[in-house]
């Protein structure tokens, strides 16, 4: 069975039901993308895909080679990579080793019906597999994501946690199962292995099921989207890659609002024929001939009329009522000003032959105080050292780095940490916010459900959103926003992507997202192993 089949799963934490009566199936060559606001319960629905978690009611049926790329790397601290490579190749040298035996057995029984059909089943196996290419392609995998260089015989804690992440899943495009899910898995990657991520995942013959924030490979790499949106009351699918979601996501907003508009009207139109319209037929003329029995026999049928049509009205509204199509839910949407008003006419801050031993060489940078740079480069060309020291985090080795006068900095930083778990995004927010400040409520960078969530609670793009309301409760002259689209909706990343336009300071982003870059027309620094390429 290669079809991956799920069926009303339903799954709670605590008293939380993150997701209820959810479906879906995916067969071989469809590549599905889940999207959809944090916290609705991506990586959850993954998770249960996976049987690494079980639903609280429903059922999965899936392929039983079956891989899944945790967050973290599920290996153990004192494995190598070698080792890493070859738990990725055991099952393919195991297949390999089997199907040679087989074979034997065919040359002296070759019309064995069972021999017959554990060597096709094999066969076919193998195939999906790239059995006879799995050597060279570990190789090719090892290389396409930037882990060639990397001694194999190293421990997994003695490398970074972006090349553990990208062992990972290196580990998964080597065995090709037959179902893959994914979870954000060009976090860490650099453009060119994105794009080779992107090769192999749409070559492979099995299901592939990815949760991701990256626009552009949603777009390269899916053949479906699956939105799990709460407000339409589990999940909805659509045919195409992400550019083709958007447009039909925008239409389909538009037909549910010009149909419950139009319910709307003749809601209001039936409710008034109830109680003035269908009793408006005029009996009062004068009566003719003295003819009394006439003109009472009309007025029967004028009540009989007004009867029929008071009757026919109220039926009308009661169906609609119990039927009702549910008003379209305000999408969130930022609503604030990403900084404060600061002179443009002179740097808001500068940079003098800095340098970060090892990390990071600029000779000269000027920020002024209206700025909108993109700072880009592979990872390790020194983007999230150059932010933290124009945020004052980190003192250089050397140069100098200076500020104007009462210009104040904040940074959005990749890995967001509260001193305080248990605090709540309410409780920060309301002490860091200045006089005039948006109401939190009002700022559409959290939904009320998670307002009073003890922040530990949260994931982590939630966590993101709240450190972001945090800087901007009191609004800085220069926004430093490192990977800002990382963990963020897509939908909140296209709302704050609008909003750096009409940002009255200076923003200064450091990203590697491609759909950023390829609508970017400002000013743009590329680093290459700390210096300006």
């Amino acid at each position: 069975m290669s079809i991956l089949h799920a069926t009303e799963l339903v799954k709670s934490y605590g008293d939380r039901r993150v997701l209820d009566g959810v479906s879906l199936t995916a067969s071989p060559g469809r590549r599905v993308g889940l999207v959809g606001e944090n916290g609705v319960g991506k990586s959850t629905l993954l998770r249960l895909l996976a049987g690494v978690e079980e639903p609280d009611s429903g059922t999965v049926e899936r392929p039983s080679d079956c891989g899944f790329l945790w967050q973290e790397t599920p290996f153990a601290p004192d494995a190598t990579v070698r080792d890493v490579v070859d738990d990725a190749l055991a099952d393919i040298r195991a297949a390999k080793a089997r199907l040679d035996e087989l074979a034997a057995l065919l040359e002296k029984r070759p019309d064995d019906p069972d021999v017959l059909a554990e060597y096709g089943e094999a066969l076919g196996w193998a195939q999906d597999h790239d059995l006879w290419d799995a050597d060279r392609r570990a190789e090719l995998v090892l290389h396409g994501l930037g882990l060639a260089t990397v001694d194999t015989t190293r421990r997994l804690d003695a490398i970074s946690g972006g090349q553990r992440s990208r062992l990972a899943l290196a580990a998964l495009l080597i065995r090709r199962p037959r179902a893959l899910l994914l979870d954000e898995p060009t976090n860490h990657l650099d453009d060119e292995a994105v794009a080779f991520v992107e090769r192999e995942l749409t070559a492979l013959p099995g299901v592939v099921v990815v949760a991701s924030h990256d626009r552009v490979f949603l777009d390269e790499v899916c053949t479906d989207i699956v939105d799990l949106d709460p407000a339409r009351g589990g999940v909805t699918r659509y045919g195409g890659a992400y550019s083709d979601y958007l447009v039909a996501k925008r239409a389909e907003r538009a037909r549910w609002v010009r149909r419950y508009l139009a319910e709307q009207t003749e809601l209001g139109e039936l409710r008034v024929a109830v109680d003035v319209t269908a009793r408006a037929v005029n009996h009062a003329r004068e009566m003719k001939d003295n003819n009394k029995m006439s003109y009472g026999m009309i007025g029967d049928r004028v009540q009989k009329q007004i009867s029929r049509r008071v009757r026919n009205a109220q039926q009308r509204l009661d169906e609609l009522v119990r039927t009702r199509i549910a008003e379209p839910p305000e999408p969130l949407r930022f609503s604030a000003a990403l900084t404060g008003q600061s002179a443009a006419d002179r740097p808001a801050l500068a940079l003098r032959e800095v340098r970060v031993d090892g990390r990071l060489e600029i000779g000269a940078l000027d920020v002024p105080g209206s700025a909108r740079l993109l700072v880009t480069g592979p990872n390790g060309s020194g983007k999230s050292t150059l932010l933290t020291v124009l945020a004052g985090r980190l003192a250089p080795d050397a140069g100098a780095v200076w500020r104007d006068r009462g210009v104040r900095v904040g940074l959005l930083e990749q890995d967001v940490v509260f001193p305080d778990a248990r605090a709540t995004a309410r409780t920060l927010y309301a002490k860091a916010a200045q006089a005039g400040a948006v109401p939190l409520t009002q700022l559409g960078l959290l939904p009320p459900r998670d307002l009073d969530r003890p922040v530990g609670a949260l994931s982590v793009g939630q966590r993101r959103r709240v450190a972001l309301a945090l800087l901007i409760a009191r609004p800085p002259q220069v926004l430093l926003l490192d990977e800002p689209t990382n963990h963020l909706s897509l939908s909140l990343a296209e709302e704050l992507e609008e909003a750096l336009g009409t940002a009255p300071g200076a923003v200064v982003i450091a990203t590697h997202d491609r759909w950023l870059r390829r609508t970017w027309d400002g000013p743009e620094l590329a680093l290459v192993e700390g210096r300006v390429a």
